[in-house]
């Protein structure tokens, strides 16, 4: 196992240099029916040590030798969940030693109700929680955790880490259609996002092959319900949504298709806004529009009267 790989290109992180401080085989402390790694082999809560700290540094340490600048953030992104690593923290701190890139953790939030876990997050510059549902029942159908966990303390975890942590902190929702995607539900968790105040909540989809078969992502049309919803808890700014589409960042320049195109992965648009800044750069929106619909690349929705074009993934 490559202890340190990358960088690899992240719309949320930029290039990424990751580290996988949990070993295989899969340990998690959940097992969640979409995750692209499959089902979690050793199902535990329990935090240990895994590595030698100092392994891991200078595995850090030869890598950004090698790759030089070109590394925006250091991310423990590991094949488990990185918070059952009872080192995490000295780790964070022996990294700093040696090189003075950001760090960046994805976690799912599911040992945040510890203290000692919220006190190693506290070293990151930036921390991206995950929050697939508010209610017990979806939470146990979505992510499948460890039979001791409690949704009820791990929410209480996340409002009390928002409240300490000074980086950036970034949350995700994976969309499974028939699974947590209920509007009821959706309310329920952006209600609870907007009392957390993340700095992004970024909605996205399965786009690799899931854990389990059966698992499909919410439509388009629920994806476009779905930012409104959490638009309006939350903020227009501070939603996007993942659709496996890394588009540039984000205007319109010398190619307002292309530029549309990437918009649309992350952010509903309404059709009325299309015309407008298309007709602006000199392009014929209908005739465009027409042709992006018909070639499969965008997508019309309807979301409370109101018609939006969104990036098509069912292609």
């Amino acid at each position: 196992m490559e202890l340190v790989f990358g960088p690899v290109p992240s719309r949320r992180l930029g290039r990424s240099l990751g580290i996988n401080n949990i070993p295989p085989p899969k340990r998690c402390s959940y097992s969640c029916i979409y995750c692209q790694l499959g089902r979690t082999e050793e199902l535990t809560i329990e935090r240990r040590r895994f590595h030698d700290p100092r392994s891991i540094v200078d595995a850090v340490s030869t890598k950004i030798s090698e790759v030089g600048d070109r590394i925006d953030y250091i991310t423990f992104v590991p094949d488990g969940e990185p918070t059952l690593d009872g080192l995490l923290g000295e780790e964070v701190k022996l990294i700093r030693e040696v090189t003075d890139k950001p760090l960046a953790i994805l976690t799912n939030s599911s040992l945040i109700f510890r203290s000692d876990v919220r006190a190693d997050l506290l070293g990151f510059d930036l921390v991206s929680l995950k929050v697939d549902a508010a209610s017990e029942k979806v939470w146990r159908k979505v992510n499948r955790p460890h039979p001791s966990l409690s949704l009820a303390e791990i929410l209480k975890g996340v409002k009390v880490f928002a409240r300490d942590f000074s980086g950036k902190l970034i949350v995700e929702t994976m969309l499974i259609d028939g699974v947590n995607a209920a509007s009821s539900e959706l309310d329920s968790i952006a209600s609870f996002l907007g009392e957390v105040e993340p700095s992004k909540a970024y909605l996205a989809i399965p786009t690799r092959p899931p854990a389990e078969s059966w698992v499909k992502p919410a439509s388009e049309e629920k994806l476009v319900e779905s930012y409104e919803i959490f638009r309006e808890h939350i903020g227009a700014e501070r939603v996007e949504l993942l659709t496996g589409y890394e588009g540039p960042e984000f205007h319109l320049g010398r190619d307002p298709i292309k530029d549309l195109l990437a918009i649309a992965s992350i952010h509903p648009i309404r059709i009325d806004y299309a015309y407008r800044v298309l007709s602006e750069h000199g392009e014929d929106p209908e005739k465009a529009l027409r042709r992006l619909v018909e070639g499969g690349e965008l997508k019309l929705a309807e979301y409370r009267g109101k018609r939006f074009l969104i990036r098509s993934f069912r292609r």
